[in-house]
């Protein structure tokens, strides 16, 4: 792939957005403008690519001199972050008057994506010639990442933030897991609306005190980007994490356990599967204090009383979707498991230890269903996520067979699930 960089101060992610890359297995070509030098050098992000960092339309280390033509028929992909208002303009007009614009332009757009990550300040990304040029490159075929919301270099709050290195290295993962025939996924869950919930709740007891867990969300967000690559249109219901936001994924962020039952309860409409991976807290302060409350010598006491169980409460809908429960024990992981499977009456459940995996990058977990259990090995978050989403969506497939015309029938057989190799 191509990764271009132009003159912004946001170029300074671009590093450990190459270095992301990389890591990732992906062979990543730096591109550089003039301005873009001023931010940051060659050197560093030759460096961490490995390759040359091309700058200069005339570049006689290619043979023909046509380092445009060269660098874009060899790209699968081409990625400009950050990418300027000038830049953009330039593109959306045609515009190619250094080495990054042309070959943007003299790419071939049906087997090369090119795809911009907007920086700016918040005034030029809502100016309207700004907001003119998007419209052009979205008509034009060019994906737009971002922009995001957040402080500014120019000391400003606002919409015209670059999207953070880990998010868009999502987005250039996803391209080669969708266009890589040898990666690509059976698009089991295609069209379906997917519903998920993901990390801690926090239950406030004053202003400045909170009772809540050690969950990450990790696992939830993994999940979302396995049910997402499985096609699935996926709205993601979130407590309080510092994760990026899965690509492709619509979330919602809330705090405590009520605000993730109202959450949970106005995104239901038409929602095939929901997945309950939130750890939400059981108990809350029943009346929370409006100021802090002050320490003293005396014992504390404070009355707290159950939180609506949000997997309970959509399992017992008249008409609920596929559910997915999960349990965190830290004894007798798997028998609490089957026992909270069989009273909520869900289809599966995931069954983890809460010690190894609250806060981890990896996990082992046990799937329970009607066929048995499913011990699936350790190994990392994203690849047990991929295991679950898979397992779950077989499962749908089975127990939820399209409608047909009361004039057909169909016959089904339950296929036992196998345990992972």
């Amino acid at each position: 792939m191509v990764l271009g960089i132009t003159g912004g101060v946001a170029a300074y992610k671009s590093a450990e957005l190459t270095r992301a890359l990389k890591k990732s297995g992906i062979d990543v070509q730096v591109v550089m403008t003039e301005a873009a030098t001023e931010f940051i050098t060659p050197v560093t992000l030759q460096a961490l690519s490995g390759q040359k960092v091309y700058t200069d339309l005339w570049d006689s280390d290619i043979p023909n001199n046509m380092a445009h033509i060269e660098l874009s028929r060899g790209a699968d992909v081409i990625l400009v972050a950050p990418a300027t208002a000038d830049f953009m303009a330039k593109l959306a007009n045609g515009l190619c008057d250094d080495l990054l614009s042309t070959l943007c332009i003299a790419r071939n757009a049906a087997a090369c994506p090119l795809m911009l990550a907007p920086a700016m300040n918040r005034e030029m990304w809502e100016a309207p010639a700004t907001q003119r040029n998007v419209a052009q490159l979205l008509a034009d075929g060019v994906i737009i990442l971002g922009p995001d919301s957040g402080d500014q270099a120019c000391g400003e709050t606002g919409l015209g933030r670059m999207l953070e290195p880990a998010a868009l290295g999502q987005a250039v993962e996803r391209f080669y897991a969708e266009h890589d025939a040898k990666q690509s996924t059976p698009k089991l869950l295609a069209g379906k609306k997917v519903l998920l919930t993901a990390g801690p709740t926090v239950e406030p007891i004053d202003p400045v005190r909170a009772i809540t867990n050690g969950s990450s969300g990790k696992m939830g967000y993994a999940i979302a980007t396995a049910l997402q690559k499985l096609g699935a249109d996926v709205t993601l219901i979130s407590g309080p994490t510092g994760l990026a936001v899965p690509f492709g994924v619509k979330i919602e962020k809330v705090k405590t356990a009520s605000q993730m039952l109202d959450a949970v309860n106005a995104n239901l409409s038409d929602v095939e599967l929901f997945f309950a991976v939130a750890a939400v807290a059981d108990y809350t302060p029943a009346v929370p204090k409006s100021q802090k409350m002050k320490k003293t010598t005396d014992d504390l006491t404070i009355s707290l009383v159950p939180t609506v169980d949000i997997l309970a409460s959509v399992a017992a809908r008249s008409a609920p979707p596929f559910c997915v429960g999960f349990a965190a024990e830290t004894e007798n992981v798997v028998d609490y498991a089957r026992k909270k499977r069989e009273k909520k009456r869900i289809p599966m459940i995931v069954a983890n230890l809460a010690s190894s995996a609250i806060g981890a990058d990896d996990n082992e977990v046990t799937i329970i269903d009607d066929q048995g259990d499913h011990a699936i090995p350790r190994g990392s978050k994203a690849s047990i996520a991929e295991t679950i989403a898979l397992h779950a969506a077989k499962l749908y497939s089975v127990q939820s067979p399209p409608k047909l015309d009361s004039s057909k029938s169909i016959s089904l057989s339950v296929v036992p699930s196998k345990k992972r190799p």
